[in-house]
C-alpha cells in the first residue's frame, strides 16, 4: 500500500503549507532589551568590570536593574517564541491528519469517493496538455457480503485491505486509487489515447490479482471483480450541475452493473447502450419497491404431471408481476433485480402467502412447489416464516414443496444441510432444482436429504435432437434411480421429448406443453370444471371461467386428463 500511496501524493492531491505564525509581541519584546542591551553594554559593562576589581565607583543600580530586566526580557520573548513555534507545529500536525482523515479511507489508507473528484479533475487537466486520456476503472467486488456473513466483518476488512494493496501494486505512475464504497473501488489511469489495450491488460491483471485466494483467519477466501472503464475523450453529455470526473464515474458505474450483469467477474467498456439498460434497471428497481406494497406481484401456476398416465399431480408456482407500465413481467426480469436491492425475502414471501392461500381450495391430492432464492437459502429464520406462513393459510406441510436451486449448494453446503432438515423436520418435501447446472456431487447428494432431483430444462427441450442432452438426461434417470428419488423434468414442449421422457418410467413432468403458467383464478376455474377443488369450495359452486392456455390445445392424453388419479 506504501507503493500506492506514494502514487497518490504524487497525483498531487496534498495542498501547501502555509507559512509559520509568529507572536509578533514576543519577538518585539525580545527585539527591544537587545537593543537597549547592545546600547547601553558599553558604558554599563566595562564600569562594572572596573568596579568589581577594585577600580572606580558602581554603576548606578537603575542601569544594572534594566539591563538585568532586558536579560530577562530576553529569555522570556525566546521561551516564549520557542513554545509557540512548537504549538505552531502540533496544530499543523493535527490540521494535516485531519486532512488525511478527511481526503482519505481510514481502513485502506485510499482515497475517499469525496477526494477522488477534485484529484481526478487535476490529473484530466494535465494528461490533456500532454495529449494523454484517463481511463476512469470502477471495480467492484463480487459477493462480497457473502465474505462478510460467512467469515465475520474483522475477516471483510482484512480482505479489503489486501485487495487495495494488490490493485495498488498494479497501478502505474501517476495513478489514483480511491475506496468509493462499501466493497467498491475506483482507478484512474492515464494512457495513450491510442492504447486503449493497456487498460484492457492492467484491467485483466486486475481480475487475476484479485482472484488469487487470500488465508484469513485459517480459511481461503477468494474475491473476484466486476470492472466498468470509461474514457475521458468518450464525448458524453454531462449531466446539469455535474463536473467532468462525476460524468466519468457515472459512466463507469454503468459499465461495471453491465459487467455484473453479463455474469460478473469481468470487464466492459461503457457505450452509450448501456445507459438505456441502467434506466431500464432502475425502471425495474423503482417498480418493485412501488408496487409491494400494493400487492402487484402475483402467483401464476404450471402444471405438472405424471407422464405415464397423464394425471395432474400439482403445480408450481411461479411468480409474475403485474405492472401497470409494462405489463405482466416474467421473474427472469425482476427477480435479479429484486435480490439486488434486498427485496428479494419480502416479496418471495408475499406470493408464497398467496399461494398457499389460493392451493388452499384445491384438491387435497395436489401439491404446490415454490422456488426460492439463494439469498432466503442464508436467512437462519427462513424455516420458521414458512411454519407461520403455513399456519395462517391452514395448509399442510405434506403438501408442500420447497425447489432449492444447485448453485444455492455451492455458496454454503452447511447452511443449505441445516435449511433442509428443518423443513423436513415440518414435514415439507424438498427438491434439488435445475440438476446438472451447477457443482452437486453424488456425496451431497447422498448427505442432504432430498426429495427429488429435477432435471434442468436445458437438457429437457432438446433432448430429441441432442445426442449429448439425451446421454446426460439418461445418467440422471439412472442416478436418481439408485439413490431412490424421483426424477421430475421441466422444459416438455413437443411430444417427442414426451415420449423420450416416458422411457424412464416413473416421472413428473412439466412445460408448455401442458400450458403456460396461468394466474389464480384459471387455475381455479379449470379444477372446477375437473372436479379438483376441495370439498367446501365445491359446494359453493363459484362459477369457474372458460379454460384457456395451451392445456386446453395441445393435450397428449386429454381422456386420462379428465380421469384425474390420486398424485
Amino acid at each position: 500500500m506504501d507503493k500506492g500511496k506514494s502514487r497518490l501524493r504524487k497525483g498531487g492531491i496534498q495542498p501547501r503549507l502555509g507559512t509559520a505564525e509568529r507572536d509578533v509581541i514576543a519577538l518585539g519584546i525580545a527585539a527591544a532589551a537587545i537593543i537597549f542591551i547592545v546600547g547601553k553594554s558599553g558604558v554599563i559593562l566595562p564600569q562594572l568590570l572596573r568596579w568589581l576589581a577594585g577600580f572606580g565607583i558602581a554603576p548606578g543600580k537603575m542601569l544594572v536593574n534594566a539591563l538585568l530586566f532586558n536579560v530577562v526580557l530576553i529569555i522570556f520573548g525566546w521561551r516564549r517564541y520557542r513554545q509557540l513555534s512548537a504549538e505552531v507545529r502540533e496544530r499543523r500536525k493535527a490540521e494535516e491528519h485531519a486532512r488525511v482523515l478527511a481526503e482519505t479511507d481510514p481502513l485502506t489508507g485510499c482515497l475517499n469517493r469525496r477526494s477522488i473528484n477534485d484529484a481526478t479533475n487535476r490529473l484530466t487537466a494535465r494528461s490533456v496538455g500532454r495529449g494523454e486520456v484517463v481511463a476512469f476503472m470502477m471495480i467492484d467486488l463480487d459477493n462480497f457480503k457473502q465474505i462478510n456473513d460467512f467469515n465475520g466483518h474483522s475477516a471483510g476488512d482484512l480482505v479489503l485491505q489486501r485487495c487495495a494493496q494488490r490493485i495498488a501494486g498494479l497501478l502505474p505512475e501517476r495513478s489514483l486509487l480511491a475506496r468509493i464504497g462499501g466493497d467498491e473501488f475506483a482507478a484512474v489511469v492515464v494512457f495513450d489515447r491510442n492504447r486503449e489495450d493497456v487498460i484492457d491488460q492492467l484491467a485483466v491483471a486486475i481480475e487475476q490479482e484479485l482472484a488469487q485466494p487470500e488465508s484469513i483467519n485459517g480459511s481461503d477466501i477468494k474475491v473476484t471483480a466486476s470492472i466498468g472503464i470509461a474514457r475521458s475523450d468518450a464525448g458524453h453529455a454531462s449531466e446539469e450541475g455535474w463536473n467532468d470526473t462525476q460524468v466519468l464515474m457515472h459512466m463507469a458505474d454503468i459499465a461495471m452493473y453491465h459487467a455484473k450483469k453479463e455474469g460478473r467477474n469481468c470487464y466492459f467498456w461503457f457505450e452509450e447502450s448501456m445507459e438505456a439498460e441502467l434506466r431500464f434497471r432502475n425502471q425495474i428497481e423503482n417498480g418493485i419497491r412501488r408496487g409491494l406494497p400494493l400487492g402487484e406481484f402475483v402467483p401464476y401456476y404450471q402444471e405438472q404431471i405424471d407422464l405415464q398416465t397423464g394425471e395432474l399431480t400439482g403445480f408450481e408456482m411461479l411468480a409474475r408481476w403485474n405492472s401497470p407500465t409494462l405489463g405482466v413481467v416474467s421473474p427472469d426480469v425482476f427477480i435479479p433485480v429484486a435480490e439486488q436491492i434486498g427485496a428479494i425475502a419480502e416479496l418471495s414471501e408475499s406470493v408464497i402467502g398467496q399461494a398457499l392461500r389460493d392451493a388452499g381450495a384445491w384438491d387435497p391430492r395436489l401439491t404446490l412447489a415454490v422456488n426460492i432464492s439463494p439469498i432466503q437459502l442464508r436467512d437462519p429464520w427462513f424455516a420458521q416464516k414458512l411454519l407461520k406462513m403455513l399456519t395462517e393459510a391452514n395448509f399442510p406441510p405434506q403438501r408442500l414443496e420447497i425447489e432449492i436451486t444447485e448453485s444455492c449448494l455451492h455458496e454454503n453446503i452447511g447452511v443449505a444441510r441445516t435449511l433442509i432438515t428443518s423443513l423436513k423436520n415440518q414435514g415439507i418435501h424438498v427438491s434439488l432444482d435445475d440438476f446438472g447446472t451447477g457443482y452437486s456431487s453424488i456425496a451431497q447428494l447422498r448427505s442432504l436429504p432430498f426429495d427429488r432431483i429435477k432435471i434442468d430444462r436445458s437438457f429437457v427441450t432438446n433432448l430429441a435432437e441432442n445426442k449429448d442432452s439425451a446421454a446426460i438426461v439418461h445418467a440422471i434417470a439412472l442416478l436418481g434411480r439408485g439413490l431412490g428419488l424421483p426424477i421430475p423434468a421441466e422444459g416438455i414442449e413437443t411430444n417427442d421429448v414426451l415420449l423420450e421422457l416416458q422411457r424412464y418410467g416413473d416421472i413428473k413432468g412439466q412445460g408448455y406443453l401442458y400450458g403456460h403458467p396461468q394466474p389464480a383464478d384459471l387455475i381455479k376455474g379449470r379444477l372446477g370444471d375437473m372436479g379438483l377443488l376441495n370439498p367446501e369450495e365445491a359446494e359453493a359452486g363459484a362459477p369457474a371461467p372458460e379454460a384457456h392456455g395451451l392445456s386446453a390445445e395441445i393435450d397428449p392424453a386429454p381422456s386420462a386428463l379428465r380421469r384425474q388419479g390420486p398424485a
